[in-house]
């Protein structure tokens, strides 16, 4: 399935590159983060990225973090065959570190953790309240 919507990617878009509205100072979009939560065996990576297909599971968000003996096996060489990272940004790094490094027997699959739905927010927070006249 391919996801298209013009609004939300427009609107995804600019925000991560931090145009779009957020009342939040230094909000940042982590691509990592995201990946491993929405994409957690990396197959829609998989499906756009066709020169990482050897690399198995989540580790497919963070080729550049590999040993080279798993790059290696997975036919994917740095610079030849899959570009550099430009930038690795530092809020990166605790998601690179979490797993562990090579084959995880259980890959990373759906959210990292449940959302808190807090008292008083959502959409019952904007139209189920009444209003002072």
């Amino acid at each position: 399935k391919v996801d298209y919507d013009v609004c939300s990617n427009y609107g995804n878009w600019l925000y991560s590159a931090g145009i779009g509205n957020d009342p939040r100072d230094n909000r940042k979009f982590n691509m990592i983060k995201q990946g491993l939560d929405y994409d957690g065996n990396g197959d829609y990576v998989r499906l756009w990225l066709p020169e990482l297909q050897g690399i198995k599971g989540a580790d497919i968000h963070t080729p550049w973090a590999l040993n080279s003996a798993a790059l290696s096996q997975a036919g994917v060489t740095l610079g030849e065959t899959y570009p550099q990272p430009v930038v690795t940004a530092p809020e990166w790094s605790r998601h690179v570190t979490q797993r562990p490094q090579g084959r995880s027997p259980h890959p990373r699959r759906g959210p990292a953790r449940t959302p808190v739905q807090r008292k008083g927010r959502g959409i019952d927070f904007y139209f189920s309240r009444k209003k002072d006249v």
